[in-house]
């Protein structure tokens, strides 16, 4: 037998090659060939030894811990340069790192250090790094990079609990992650349909949602945001994939199937450690059961953590079942968050409230709707203080203690330049409900102008680490992160981001703006006409490429793409471009105008205090005669 020795085992794999290769094989090639170049002399740098290439990846042993995972962090520094350069296609590594007995077989090695190995990598991000305990233990206090700990997983055909960790690269911030002594975190996973009608579906989402609305009524429990959890619907993704994402230790799904006024709802809690379901239950009742059910698991879920409650769960809201129908397809209407699904919402939500005129969730429902609506210019601003405001009250009319109710009136507040009052009822909001996330981003916008940038930051992180995988929630905690000066937070949150979502224009949006604000300007037109390839209507693109020209000095291009803009855009839409563009060109009086419109229309931006783009216009005296008018921090 071959003596066995100790070592350092690194799989290395390009994430989505094999789809890659069927979309376009002769570009997926040549990124082969070049993943190849760039790490194989990186190997060699860190005094590596490549054992095999699987062509997608490499097996390589180190004869040291240390060695291996500074190789590691110097491969994917290396790549996130490489990728950050607009256009390019990018190379995506995961790397796992394990450190064990290993057997040589030929110019091959075998042994459970090496399977074990091989099921670390896929629990890294793409771009990431995972290490076991035993590398952990031994590069803890050796390199300069924040280590986190994942939760502990159950690795197939492995018998015991096992430890994992993921090493931060520069400047990354830090990832939610189970904390021993703190609320355990969980996430619902979106239900399966199986009924025999597949327009129900919205059933199935809906009832997801509200069970994630249930268990984060439960305080000493941490639930992620229905945003982040949306990404799994239908997910081939492992239980331990999935923890590890999300940073969370426990995972509840489920499926559901209607079928008249019968249900049929199986739910199981699922441990990320051990990938085995914690329990689970099949429910077989009548559909005015449901709101039971809902109690019922989340009663389940509270003693299976080994958590009190604290305080009641939520009891039967409506005793008409048609309007709780009309309501769950409202809700998912608003989430579609386009004019003609919304204006269907707010419809719904009328109709549920028709239905039973103290069902206070309908009117909170409601008031979100038009909201939106106003938002997306698809309603009269008016309707805010008509129709959305009075849903607000009337909610915490019917439910006082209804966090939901309260954060649908911060935001209002929010619109009606309200700040105090809203900061008010945002946090009243948060001290209900220390899940809801979008509470925090209605916090961290208003904070902005009364607080400043530092204060508003915190309630963005606090909104992200709920929603780790939500685009707004993370863009809106990149964008005021680099506002306040911690540009690696904020690059890392995009980048993430960026390859999430590659094709998606607010992330090209917001990979520009970072260079823009960095100085970078021939970067960020870079990407900001990548974005305006992949979405050439897309208002804030146009708005941020008009600005870029103004700040490079050529007028007359950022005048031409100006009026452009205001041949499509209207209203608050047009008078933004108006006031960012002229604020750039150092048209002052031209953007006081526009500033002086948006005042009266409520609709001001909230950075118009602290971003770059606005110092000339923050430098003259109307600007302080404005910050008085809506008693604004100076």
């Amino acid at each position: 037998m071959a003596p066995r020795r100790l070592a350092a085992i690194m799989f290395t794999d390009l994430v989505n090659s094999t789809a890659a290769a069927q979309a376009d094989e002769s570009s997926a090639l040549a990124l082969g060939r070049e993943h190849d170049a760039l790490l194989r002399p990186l190997f060699e740098a860190h005094q590596g030894r490549v054992i095999k290439s699987m062509g997608d990846g490499f097996l390589a042993e180190f004869d040291s811990a240390l060695r291996a995972v500074e190789c590691a962090v110097d491969i994917q520094a290396r790549l996130r340069v490489r990728n950050s350069v607009p256009g390019v296609a990018p190379i995506d590594l995961r790397i796992g790192i394990h450190l064990g007995d290993v057997e040589p077989r030929g110019s091959d090695i075998v042994g459970d250090a090496v399977n074990l190995t091989s099921r670390i990598e896929p629990l890294a991000a793409p771009g990431g790094i995972c290490i076991s305990g035993e590398v952990f233990r031994q590069v803890r206090n050796k390199i300069p990079n924040r280590i986190d700990r994942l939760p502990t997983v159950a690795l197939k055909g492995v018998k015991f609990p096992f430890e994992v960790y993921r090493i931060a690269l520069s400047g990354e911030p830090p990832r939610p992650s189970p904390d021993p002594d703190g609320p355990p975190r969980m996430a619902v996973l979106p239900f399966a349909n199986i009924s025999p009608d597949p327009s129900d579906e919205y059933f199935a989402d809906g009832l997801t949602e509200e069970l994630i609305g249930t268990l984060s009524k439960l305080r000493d429990l941490r639930v992620i945001a229905r945003t982040s959890v949306a990404q799994y619907k239908a997910t081939p993704k492992s239980a331990a994939q999935i923890g590890a994402e999300l940073g969370v230790a426990s995972l509840l799904e489920g499926s559901v199937r209607k079928a008249g006024r019968r249900l049929r709802i199986a739910v199981q809690l699922v441990s990320v450690s051990t990938e085995e379901p914690v329990w689970a239950e099949t429910y077989d009742r009548e559909l005015d059961d449901v709101f039971a059910i809902q109690t019922e698991v989340a009663s389940r879920v509270a003693s299976s953590l080994s958590r009190s409650v604290l305080g009641p769960l939520p009891t039967k809201e409506t005793a008409s079942v048609e309007g709780y129908l009309y309501y769950l397809r409202a809700v998912q209407l608003l989430h579609e968050d386009d004019v003609p699904r919304l204006r269907e919402s707010v419809a719904l939500f009328e109709r549920a409230i028709s239905e039973d005129p103290a069902f206070a969730r309908a009117y909170v429902g409601l008031a979100r709707a038009c909201d939106a609506l106003v938002m997306r210019g698809g309603a009269e601003y008016t309707d805010v203080t008509t129709k959305a405001e009075p849903a607000a009250r009337r909610a915490l009319e019917l439910a006082p203690d209804s966090a939901e109710g309260h954060a649908a009136l911060a935001e209002i507040h929010g619109m009606l330049d309200r700040t105090e009052e809203g900061i008010v009822e945002a946090q009243r909001a948060i001290d209900l409900n220390p899940n809801l996330a979008e509470a925090y981003e209605t916090l961290g916008r208003q904070l902005v102008n009364v607080h400043g940038l530092e204060a508003s930051l915190q309630s963005f992180r606090k909104g992200f680490e709920l929603d780790p995988l939500g685009l707004r929630a993370a863009l809106l905690y990149a964008w005021f992160a680099q506002l306040a000066g911690h540009e690696a937070e904020a690059w890392a949150v995009i980048d993430r981001m960026h390859r999430l979502n590659p094709t998606n224009a607010s992330v090209s949006d917001a990979v520009g703006e970072y260079y823009r604000l960095k100085g970078d300007l021939s970067k960020a037109r870079e990407a900001f006409e990548r974005g305006l390839r992949e979405s050439p209507e897309d208002e804030a693109l146009r708005v941020d490429m008009a600005v870029l020209f103004a700040l490079d000095g050529d007028r007359k291009e950022a005048e031409r793409r100006l009026a452009e803009i205001g041949e499509s855009a209207q209203g608050a839409g047009q008078l933004n471009a108006q006031l960012f563009v002229r604020s750039a060109l150092g048209d002052l009086d031209r953007a006081f105008e526009a500033l002086r419109r948006l005042e009266e229309m409520h609709a001001w931006p909230s950075v118009v205090g602290v971003h770059p783009t606005f110092e000339r216009l923050r430098n003259d005296a109307r600007f302080q005669a404005f910050r008085a008018r809506l008693h604004l921090a100076t």
